[in-house]
């Protein structure tokens, strides 16, 4: 088995000095902690995989597409596999467990 308590996979990901620390990847996921502080930029771009957040803690708001809607702890959200998604307007430090399926780049083209 493996596990992890969200606190240790954000302290991995904060001794980085990334946004974002996978920490599983097998052929048809991956999983990584992003973290976003209050009126940060998200500088990501669309993904070649579909994509999985879930909002551990934090307030702000994510656009997916034409979409846009507020997020708070317990927000799940999914984006397709090259949507156009950010967060913003971040009103409290975001913290976000996100999945990819298949692993994060193994859908990507040269």
């Amino acid at each position: 088995m493996d596990a992890w308590e969200f606190r240790d996979l954000e302290g991995a990901r904060a001794t980085s000095g990334r946004l974002y620390h996978e920490f599983k990847r097998v052929p048809d996921l991956s999983a990584g902690v992003y973290t976003l502080d209050a009126g940060a930029t998200d500088p990501q771009r669309p993904h070649s995989e579909d994509e999985l957040y879930y909002v551990v803690a934090g307030r702000g708001v994510v656009s997916v597409g034409d979409e846009t809607r507020p997020v708070v702890p317990g927000s799940v959200i999914f984006v397709g596999a090259g949507v156009p998604h950010r967060f913003h307007d971040i009103a409290q430090r975001l913290e976000l467990l996100v999945m990819f399926g298949p692993a994060e780049g193994d859908r990507a083209t040269g």
